[in-house]
């Protein structure tokens, strides 16, 4: 098992170092830079020399090999410098943004686990059935319904719903507070863009429980275990289950790692101040260190999800880590 952890915390190298290339290559083939964008804006006049000193203060002015190196180099100590846009630290730029989009991610994937392995389950068991049926339109429903959607619909059934029981409409509040501060604040803010999440999220992980465990129940160790008079529930928990998981973890853990950076447009309806809405801000601004920053976090994130994911292959099915 050491081993088998140690190829993979290697392979995440190179991986991350593909990711810095990339972005780093793709931010400066756009058009202009932060400099002309903040001293000219939307078509005004500014002096070439201050727009010069900008950009050599921003060490724009370095070969591109130097400017990845320092970047690297700065990454590796843990500095990741400053906003080019703003002038604060990256670090404090990502910090509660950070916070925040990672418990929507976290609720939301608490949510669809919830959801989507016991109904996914119910399914298949009862393939064919109304209760095949019901799963099915809940499923299909959640891939067809948008999240953003579904919030817009949320919130509008919060604005009403208050407003006929109490007679004063009651909305999420706008401002973002840590759940060691004050839980109720925090959840009764993030419970309902993580619901919306979720319930698209449960979805796509349900048919996939379904359709895995459905295969699972053909093969032969399942109709062994029944000929030897197995429970059924002993079966489907300790045989059928485990097996089928495989490929519903690897949805659950992409999912969970889009979920980071992903939800731009949920967090536009639900006004939060996420990654999602740090990333679209940060390329408008062509900002570039933050912008790498954000890529870099959220890669790290897939990453490091992925490993984890084969901590759980390797946990469900012990064949894995031998081959």
């Amino acid at each position: 098992m050491t081993r088998y952890i140690g190829k993979r915390l290697l392979l995440m190298i190179p991986t991350l170092l593909g990711a810095a290339v990339f972005v780093f290559l793709l931010m400066r083939l756009i058009p202009g830079d932060v400099c002309e964008l903040r001293l000219a804006g939307e078509g005004a006049y500014a002096d070439e020399k201050a727009i010069q000193l900008c950009r050599e203060q921003a060490g724009l002015t370095k070969s591109l090999p130097r400017q990845f190196l320092d970047w690297i180099w700065g990454m590796v100590r843990g500095d990741f410098g400053v906003s080019m846009w703003t002038g604060r630290p990256i670090i404090y730029e990502i910090g509660l943004r950070f916070q925040l989009s990672l418990q929507v991610a976290i609720m939301a994937t608490m949510t669809a686990i919830l959801l989507a392995i016991p109904l996914g389950t119910l399914s298949a068991i009862n393939q064919d059935t109304w209760i095949d049926y019901g799963v099915r339109a809940f499923s299909i429903a959640g891939l067809a319904m948008p999240s953003f959607w579904l919030g817009i619909l949320i919130i509008l059934a919060l604005l009403i719903g208050t407003q006929a029981l109490w007679g004063t409409p009651w909305m999420p509040p706008i401002q973002y507070t840590p759940i060691w501060e004050d839980p109720v604040a925090n959840l009764s803010q993030l419970v309902w863009p993580a619901l919306a999440t979720g319930y698209r999220y449960s979805a796509v992980a349900a048919r996939m429980t379904r359709s895995a465990l459905l295969e699972v129940l053909q093969e032969d160790y399942i109709r062994t275990a029944r000929a030897k008079g197995l429970v059924e529930h002993l079966i489907i928990n300790r045989h059928a289950l485990k097996n089928a998981l495989l490929p519903v973890v690897t949805v659950i853990g992409i999912e969970f790692a889009f979920l980071i950076g992903g939800l731009v447009v949920t967090e536009q309806v639900f006004n939060l101040n996420g990654l999602g809405k740090l990333f679209v801000e940060s390329v408008g601004n062509h900002d570039y260190t933050l912008t790498q920053s954000l890529v870099m976090l959220v890669a790290l994130v897939f990453i490091m999800t992925n490993f984890i994911i084969d901590l759980i292959y390797a946990w469900i099915d012990p064949r894995i880590r031998y081959r």
